[in-house]
């Protein structure tokens, strides 16, 4: 079934379980399938990737019980490891032998699963600003809390840096942080804090499913040394792209999962944040291209 709007064309499939899939088609050109992060947050947030839909046709994926894809009979699907079968079924459903794949943030675990379970559907792999759960690859608190220290002195920053740090200081006793801190602390996930950051930012909780987004990382969804073991085994080839001012993952441990690949190369983008398209389009569209293009 496909529905459209001037600009996006919206088509559904039927996966493995039967739950109805959503996905998103904007731009012509080779396929490049898109994953969303949040966790599990709706895949309007990517837009348009900073117009890589120029050159690109972009198939973005609305996880299952997000967007506009169906919530799953069982809801244990959520965790990540269940969704591997999701973007196979995906693929199976455009036609493709292999795929080139880009995933942000959170749902970098989950092409890195996939990339693992079948190499041979991966042709190039784009990692932007991806977190690294599923190869025990994390920073610390301390670590992120220097990162982010360096943008003090000045507001919206200094306020956000305050309501950041409760908030893992709430994390680090064990326990569940105010909401209101996760929000005041959006600053530090953006390279500049302008009207098109805080507009995307307000969108989040409208976009997220709190509950998929709760159970993704769930126990049992890694095995951090046989995906280790089978992505080194794998051909293809691997851009993680960092962004100067992220924190979760900074430039350093983007580079070391950079390094577990055979073809990996890591590229940080100056100014960047943790939605790098959003604070140099240009730069982040071109760089994009000329990975899918001519590899690492």
């Amino acid at each position: 079934m496909a529905t459209s709007t001037p600009s996006t064309c919206t088509f559904t499939f039927t996966t493995y379980d039967g739950t109805e899939l959503a996905y998103h088609v904007q731009g012509e050109g080779e396929p490049l399938v898109c994953l969303p992060g949040g966790a599990m947050r709706a895949s309007a947030y990517l837009g348009d990737l900073g117009g890589l839909s120029a050159g690109r046709r972009l198939i973005l994926l609305d996880l299952r019980g997000t967007g506009d894809s169906a919530i799953p009979a069982d809801t244990s699907t959520y965790r990540v490891d269940h969704q591997v079968a999701d973007v196979e079924a995906l693929r199976r459903h455009l036609g493709l032998e292999s795929v080139d794949l880009l995933a942000h943030s959170a749902s970098g675990n989950l092409a890195l699963l996939y990339t693992a379970a079948h190499p041979g559907r991966v042709r190039r792999l784009a990692l932007i600003t991806p977190t690294c759960w599923a190869v025990d690859l994390a920073e610390s608190p301390e670590t992120r809390l220097a990162d982010v220290r360096r943008r003090g002195g000045a507001e919206p920053y200094d306020t956000a840096l305050a309501a950041y740090e409760r908030a893992l200081a709430v994390l680090a006793a064990g326990g569940v942080p105010d909401e209101a801190d996760w929000v005041a602390s959006m600053p530090l996930a953006y390279g500049r804090w302008d009207e098109a950051a805080r507009a995307h930012a307000a969108l989040s909780p409208v976009q997220k499913n709190a509950a998929a987004s709760a159970a993704f990382a769930g126990a049992g969804a890694f095995d951090p040394p046989a995906t280790r073991a089978a992505l080194g085994r794998f051909a293809g080839e691997v851009l993680v792209l960092a962004g100067e001012l992220d924190s979760n993952p900074s430039p350093a441990l983007a580079a070391r999962l950079a390094e577990l690949f055979v073809h990996g190369v890591v590229d940080v983008q100056g100014g960047g944040g943790h939605f790098p398209w959003l604070d140099e389009a240009r730069w982040f569209a071109a760089r994009v291209e000329r990975f899918l293009a001519t590899g690492a």
